[in-house]
């Protein structure tokens, strides 16, 4: 992935504009710089947000730009932390001033391939997505048009946003630029990839293979963490507790059957982005491996699939290091990522 991105960068280099820490580059031909890991889809870009360097430099910008909170405090990258696997490592991520998250922030993995956004699917883009944490309260709790205000006396971003998008700021360039540089967030260089799709067979030791037949097998984790993405994106309930405190995907649609559902998330690079759950309530693998081993609480709509496993230490063991076998190092030291 590296090797491309660098290639494309050089040759985009060479029609380059440089104003203090800002690298603008006349627009090269809108043809990806992103490599799409072996046996992954394509992205879908949308026609009207299609990508460039230039769109994906100035979401760069924009997702670590602070200007986007109403007090200049937070940013997107404040909550969604490449160390982290893009997501926190925290419970809940306060938003300005201090204001108490309501759920754990989701990993940005791979987030290309989201049918829909947040936890219970109401946004159907990622452009629509990212206008909902900058108006909530407890998060940037301030507003697009008046950030675009903020932006556009930044002559530097200006000239960015120009030649991304042939304007100035606007609701459609912030949203569209974030999105941009977010789809482009794409990890698939595991040692499980090296395994299952690079057809390296000594890169994963015994324990790890035996805890890939039992994600695969008895335990049935693949039933909803499969394919590629280690995700149906479903909305399900885990069984995590009798009595919940969020009503998940019963706040979007206010059918019962939806009361404390969630969507699934990947679990691709799970080992960097702790702590689990909607809620941030379970701090280590092993205590979600716990979790469906002797935990499964009896609530209403709890997925029919979902019994007690009753492993044994070796089993949990086994399942916790293929798990950390779906680590990208290479994804979370990336440097194009970085502010």
């Amino acid at each position: 992935m590296k090797g491309k991105f660098l290639s494309y960068l050089l040759l985009a280099l060479a029609t380059v504009s440089c104003k203090k820490d800002v690298v603008i580059i006349e627009d090269i031909e809108p043809s990806s710089q992103i490599t799409i890991p072996m046996g992954f889809p394509e992205i879908s870009f949308p026609d009207d947000n299609t990508y460039t360097y230039n769109r994906w430099l100035l979401g760069k910008k924009l997702f670590y730009s602070t200007a986007l909170s109403r007090d200049e405090s937070i940013s997107c990258g404040t909550c969604h932390i490449q160390s982290n696997a893009f997501a926190d490592d925290v419970a809940f991520t306060p938003g300005v001033d201090n204001a108490p998250g309501k759920r754990n922030a989701p990993t940005l993995t791979n987030v290309a391939y989201n049918p829909y956004f947040l936890t219970e699917g109401g946004s159907a883009t990622l452009e629509t997505q990212i206008a909902i944490p900058i108006q909530e309260h407890n998060e940037f709790d301030f507003n697009i048009i008046l950030i675009a205000e903020r932006l556009n006396q930044d002559e530097e971003l200006l000239e960015l946003s120009d030649l991304a998008y042939g304007r100035g700021f606007d609701p459609f360039v912030i949203t569209r630029s974030i999105a941009n540089f977010e789809r482009s967030i794409i990890s698939g260089n595991s040692n499980y990839d090296k395994y299952y799709y690079q057809n390296n067979n000594s890169i994963l030791s015994p324990s790890e293979i035996n805890g890939m037949n039992l994600f695969n097998g008895a335990a049935n984790c693949s039933e909803c963490h499969g394919s590629f993405n280690f995700t149906n994106y479903s909305f399900e309930n885990n069984g995590l507790y009798e009595v919940y405190q969020d009503s998940g995907r019963y706040r979007l649609t206010q059918l019962e059957e939806d009361i404390a559902r969630f969507k699934v998330p990947t679990l691709r690079n799970v080992e960097y982005s702790a702590p689990y759950m909607h809620d941030g309530s379970i701090e280590s693998l092993e205590e979600v491996i716990e979790h469906y081993s002797t935990g499964i609480q009896n609530h209403p709509n709890t997925n029919a699939i979902l019994q007690n496993l009753y492993l044994s230490q070796e089993q949990k063991t086994d399942l916790v290091n293929f798990l950390k076998t779906l680590s990208d190092e290479d994804f979370i030291n990336d440097q194009k990522f970085q502010p």
